[in-house]
């Protein structure tokens, strides 16, 4: 088919709807789960826990299941890309993913048994998630990548309308028929998302596994941080220490909080030292392999800066679920479903922002690039923040307060996530080496564990007396410090994307056709 000026239009890959189906339901479990598991745990499993102690003990579960869920995308990428592709990781994962939610059916009444669940569920959905993104694009070539964002759109905009339906129902099916049925419904649409996603299997493309490659991202790295020891060598050595160090904070922090610590240490120190002394390590591989590293390098660091924008965005499921236990509702509504509002908000704001809010910018010549809307949704969550603290002054002074109030922040927070996650997943999968997809995008989720890990460091810096001794000097409460805290955070995050962004090349590394 061809247009007015007869060029070839695009073709829209006949495979993509079987993918978007497998998404809305898989998503439809998880959020059907992850939405109601803090307030399960403080109403159902953590009851054996002191009152007081228990809604602090919920959130330091969910945060830790998080961290498992976005940090076992480096392994279900390490799987896909060097041993058994996108597809098959992504099926045998999905089956165990099905195991998990059958746990916390089965399990309701066993912390261990549900535990374990958990850990499945983690593994499962973590191990798929940077692989589904990265299949989508896979179904792409140069010669119809233009229609690749809108399905990246379209593929954020599945996720949330299983979300909402979930967000919905879930806290419902929890109140009415107990736990069993409230997690047994997420198990029954990941079942359904499998065979799904089976059923196109012989209409996706599949790309090829690239084959060991003694130029691969590691070896390059491994040649200019050993081969050629400098001070670049000296800055990794001191973070491999720092990271054995941290494990000595496992009783303070916990052995998830611990081990996330280390590898950001790792990760972080490791990839400066690589930077200073990259150049060393060509002739002994191709310039091809060195620069590509460099881009990957460049990569990280965006990522390295959107983790703030997680820590907040993550907390609507903990910290602003406790907030609106302690608001004003009708007796029929649950606190949990509050978090209806965000997916809702996102099925209308991709296609307001692509028909609507994105050409208007673009007739008046302001060019929102991805980077640029990666940096504002960081600055929105900041916003967002900011309200949830006010709020939060007025409801420990006493006030009666509306849980009608938590709309202005939720949508805040919700304009913010449309323009760093969705941009940020076509963003992730244009940008990263054709051989390094999978791994890339797993990186993309990892910033999302980084994100909650900076949660958890938060919460246990709060517990010592000390600490907690200077936030009431302050005359506000612990809960409404860390709301400002972490909104700051995000702002200053904001302001230094935006000066790295400026020195940021765009890549384009879609297959060709």
């Amino acid at each position: 088919m061809t247009d007015t000026t007869g060029q070839t239009k695009p073709k829209m890959p006949g495979q993509i709807p079987y993918i978007i189906a497998n998404e809305g339901c898989e998503r439809f479990s998880f959020y059907g789960m992850r939405n109601i598991l803090t307030p399960f745990l403080i109403t159902s499993l953590l009851l054996s826990i002191p009152e007081h102690l228990r809604a602090a003990m919920a959130k330091e579960v969910f945060h830790t299941f998080v961290i498992g869920v976005y940090f076992f995308p480096l392994l279900g990428g390490w799987l896909s890309d060097r041993f058994f592709g996108k597809y098959n990781t992504v099926f045998w994962l999905s089956l165990v993913y099905c195991c998990g939610h059958a746990c916390l059916a089965i399990f309701e009444n066993n912390i261990n048994g549900f535990y374990f669940g958990l850990f499945l569920i983690a593994l499962g959905s973590g191990g798929i998630k940077p692989l589904v993104s990265s299949f989508v694009g896979d179904q792409f070539d140069k010669s119809n990548r233009s229609l690749a964002q809108k399905v990246f759109d379209a593929f954020y905009w599945i996720i949330n309308f299983g979300s909402f339906f979930a967000s919905l129902l879930m806290p419902i099916f929890l109140k009415k028929f107990g736990a069993s049925v409230a997690f047994g419904i997420p198990g029954i649409l990941m079942f359904i998302a499998t065979v799904i996603f089976w059923s196109g299997r012989k209409k996706y493309v599949h790309v090829p596994i690239s084959a060991k490659n003694p130029h691969s991202f590691l070896n390059v790295v491994r040649t200019a941080l050993f081969d050629h020891k400098g001070a670049g060598t000296g800055i990794a050595v001191i973070g491999m220490i720092a990271a054995v160090g941290s494990l000595t904070l496992i009783p303070a922090i916990g052995i998830v909080a611990a081990f996330c610590l280390a590898l950001v240490l790792v990760l972080g120190f490791g990839g400066i030292g690589a930077w200073m002394q990259l150049e060393t390590a060509r002739g002994i591989h191709p310039d091809e392999a060195v620069d590509g590293v460099r881009s990957v390098l460049r990569i990280l660091v965006v990522f390295a800066l959107v983790t703030p924008f997680w820590s907040l965005f993550d907390q609507k499921a903990s910290t602003w679920v406790l907030q609106a236990d302690a608001m004003t509702k009708p007796e029929w509504f649950q606190s949990a479903q509050m978090q209806a509002l965000n997916p809702a908000l996102v099925m209308i704001l991709i296609p307001f922002n692509n028909l609507i809010l994105f050409p208007l910018f673009k007739k008046l010549g302001i060019e929102l690039t991805a980077l640029r809307r990666m940096g504002l949704g960081i600055a929105f969550s900041g916003l967002a923040w900011i309200v949830v603290g006010f709020m939060q002054l007025a409801i420990d002074g006493g006030d009666a307060i509306s849980i009608v109030w938590q709309i202005l922040p939720y949508a805040l927070l919700t304009f913010g996530e449309v323009l760093v996650s969705a941009t940020g997943l076509e963003f992730a999968y244009s940008q990263a080496p054709l051989a390094m997809k999978g791994v890339i995008m797993s990186f993309w989720n990892l910033s999302v564990t980084i994100g909650n890990l900076w949660v958890l460091l938060s919460n246990s810096s709060v517990k010592s007396p000390a600490v907690t001794e200077q936030i009431k000097q302050t005359g506000i409460s612990v809960t409404a410090f860390q709301m400002f805290f972490f909104a700051g955070f995000a702002l200053l995050a904001a302001f230094l994307f935006a000066l790295y962004a400026r020195t940021y090349k765009m890549q384009n590394n879609y297959r060709s056709a």
